[in-house]
């Protein structure tokens, strides 16, 4: 296997700095040619020392004094220069570890430099995954995901004719609010939320996955990663969180992929596709496990799932308009401004306001910006209203 030169954009997050673990231990395999992060400055500045990248993004303000210390990188602008740091033609895999809507450009940048494209980011798939996986096609690039969902299926998959598959399975472990009565939701805290059972993630991820928001955006990944429809796709809460998907095909068989809970693994998967290297955490002891447990999720404690299932079915512009409301919304209860179902009642509020709007079928990049825009706006003011 050639050695990969890989951008990780949001290296200072926790997938940023997991993709950078996976790289430590293969140094044979992978070296870092870039790394992108906002403004923890500190903790990039240590990653420049220990990988010595080609190419570093950061905030503006941030560069002249890092570019004294490390004359001989190129830096970039964060804020607008991340299309042309992925198109570098001495980058391999571009890792897509950063939050947010701003993962939208230098996703549609890398895709049209051909490259391996690695995202952890939901946002952009959910926003504009018709214009990106488009522009994948056609420029000869490759999405292999991170996100342990997408990378089970994609492995389950492995090339298989697409009229072999019945339905995908999409497995989730119900988030730190599993076994918490609805009659509750209205009391909880931040600190409550973020309290995951087995996963160690961003705030903003780590609540969508207690409002299973976070589960909604997969159905909508999911469909444009493997040109699926929404009736295709199923969701099943599975607590142990071992089988991170299945794919059931037109036979009646279905096929998972299971391992132990570690995003290293489909990190690491995604970075050497399609080599298999070394395992990076431990294995399953299925004896010590014990048994797998199934349930059906409750679309009325977390009707955040059922509304993502509709937008998925509306498709235009509207997947946008979620994305872009529920940023709002969970900003907003991090920061303590609204309580935890005041996210269902802001993000519902803006799907439905927008829904008497005109809206296209195949939106273009600015009928997606705008619908964005208008988004964190009506967002914001109903946020305002209920506070």
């Amino acid at each position: 296997m050639k050695k990969r030169r890989i951008a990780v954009l949001g290296s200072t997050g926790s997938i940023g700095m997991n993709t950078l673990r996976v790289i430590t231990r293969h140094p044979g395999h992978f070296e870092v040619a870039a790394l992108a992060a906002c403004n923890s400055v500190r903790v990039l500045e240590r990653q420049i020392r220990a990988y010595r990248p080609k190419y570093v993004a950061i905030a503006r303000e941030h560069i002249a004094p890092l570019e004294k210390k490390f004359p001989a990188i190129r830096f970039f602008d964060a804020a607008g220069g991340l299309e042309a740091l992925v198109a570098q033609k001495d980058i391999d895999v571009v890792v897509i570890a950063m939050t947010g809507a701003g993962a939208l450009a230098p996703f549609l940048a890398a895709a049209r430099a051909g490259k391996i494209i690695a995202p952890a980011n939901k946002e952009a798939l959910v926003m504009a995954g018709d214009i990106l996986m488009g522009a994948v096609r056609r420029h000869g690039a490759r999405v292999i995901p991170v996100d342990s969902e997408q990378s089970a299926i994609f492995q389950c998959l492995d090339g298989r004719p697409a009229e072999d598959l019945y339905k995908v399975h999409l497995t989730a472990s119900g988030g730190a609010l599993l076994d918490v009565p609805l009659s509750r939701h209205d009391r909880l805290s931040v600190r409550d939320v973020l309290a995951h059972p087995r996963w160690k993630m961003g705030a903003k991820i780590t609540v969508d996955s207690a409002t299973l928001m976070n589960k909604g955006f997969e159905v909508i990944e999911a469909q444009r990663l493997f040109g699926l429809v929404p009736r295709m796709i199923d969701v099943v809460i599975h607590p142990e969180a071992i089988i991170h998907s299945m794919v059931e095909f037109r036979d009646g068989s279905i096929l998972a992929q299971l391992s132990v809970t570690d995003m290293r693994l489909p990190i690491q998967y995604a970075l050497g596709y399609p080599a298999r290297l070394p395992a990076p955490a431990g294995r399953l002891d299925f004896v010590r496990l014990g048994k797998l447990t199934f349930a059906r999720p409750d679309v009325r404690a977390f009707p955040l799932l059922a509304l993502a299932f509709e937008v998925s079915r509306a498709g235009g512009v509207l997947p946008a308009v979620l994305n872009a409301a529920d940023e709002v919304a969970v900003s907003a209860f991090l920061q303590g401004r609204i309580k935890f179902t005041g996210i269902h009642r802001i993000v519902a509020a803006t799907v439905s306001a927008h829904r008497g709007l005109p809206s296209c079928r195949k939106p273009d990049l600015k009928d997606i910006e705008q619908a964005d825009a208008w988004a964190r706006a009506k967002a914001t003011e109903i946020l305002e209203r209920i506070r």
